[in-house]
């Protein structure tokens, strides 16, 4: 879960998350670099954790004047994977290596949401990392799940996911391919789903990449509406806060427009309640997502 979520906690600059007996911290601005050593003091004597891990971000830290840093910050090393459990489902986490602080905490209430529209159905998961998508589907019933991500650690865990919540026996595809490319393929071969999940990474760093970031976004999506019949369930999902939900919706109206398929939003996703989101900082409402059926 998230302990500190930066600005919406009065904290610019400052991310801490934690995993089972471990914190993974993310110091984003100088002014919480030059207090580190006191907020970990904090952090010890409040939390008593095994051990604090930097995760901070490269790219904000050289934007703040700071050197990027990763590493231990305080305690034991985390082993390459830490057990924890999120709606009932076992995962293991990978602090040192993973993608982001180690799991997208972020998702934990959608992942529960859009489960429940699975049971027998066959699910794509695309940008799949450690399987939360997945594995909520298969607790759910899935008849078949199809995960698709680039990154090998990101199978290999996933994989490791599998048996750790004795799935082995659900049909489940792991395919580790560009996610373009994979769905080009899939048109290609006529494949169809009942449920599409498109959860990419941060297409629009800056709203000086919005555009790009908008033709990238329409692309993915039109390739993943063509995956579906009528009935079909399209869940996508982007993680740019200078993408707002209207023009989220304006760029899934245009790729069902280049799909030819009439869509309808049935649900509109968002951030839990440990990613709050401050009136007076509306650029903390990042993550936003829809639930369109094709009709």
């Amino acid at each position: 879960c998230r302990l500190i979520f930066s600005e919406a906690d009065f904290l610019p600059g400052l991310i801490v998350d934690r995993y089972a007996d471990f914190l993974s911290l993310q110091i984003l601005s100088s002014g919480i670099e030059k207090a580190k050593d006191i907020i970990i003091a904090v952090l010890v004597k409040l939390l008593q954790p095994k051990g604090i891990f930097d995760r901070s971000d490269a790219t904000a830290r050289t934007h703040e004047g700071i050197t990027a840093e990763n590493g231990l910050l305080w305690g034991e090393t985390p082993a390459e994977f830490i057990e924890v459990k999120e709606n009932g489902i076992l995962y293991h986490i990978n602090i040192v290596e993973g993608q982001k602080s180690g799991f997208y905490c972020d998702q934990r209430d959608n992942r529960k949401i859009l489960a429940s529209y699975t049971n027998e159905k066959s699910v794509l998961d695309c940008f799949s990392y450690s399987g939360g998508f997945s594995l909520n589907a298969f607790a759910q019933g899935a008849a078949e799940v199809t995960s698709v991500d680039s990154s090998a650690l990101a199978i290999e865990t996933l994989k490791q996911n599998i048996t750790l919540n004795k799935f082995d026996e659900i049909k489940h595809i792991a395919i580790q391919s560009d996610v373009n490319k994979q769905l080009r393929q899939f048109n290609d071969e006529e494949k169809k789903f009942d449920v599409v999940v498109l959860d990419p990474p941060k297409y629009a760093p800056s709203r000086s990449a919005l555009d790009r970031a908008a033709r990238a976004y329409k692309d993915l999506n039109r390739r993943g509406l063509l995956l579906l019949e009528s009935g079909g369930l399209l869940a996508t999902f982007s993680c740019s806060g200078a993408v707002d939900i209207d023009t989220f919706k304006q760029i899934i109206a245009w790729a069902a427009l280049d799909a030819g398929k009439e869509v309808q939003i049935i649900k509109q996703f968002c951030q839990p309640e440990d990613h709050p989101v401050r009136l007076s900082f509306p650029e903390g409402e990042y993550l936003k997502g829809l639930l369109v059926r094709v009709v």
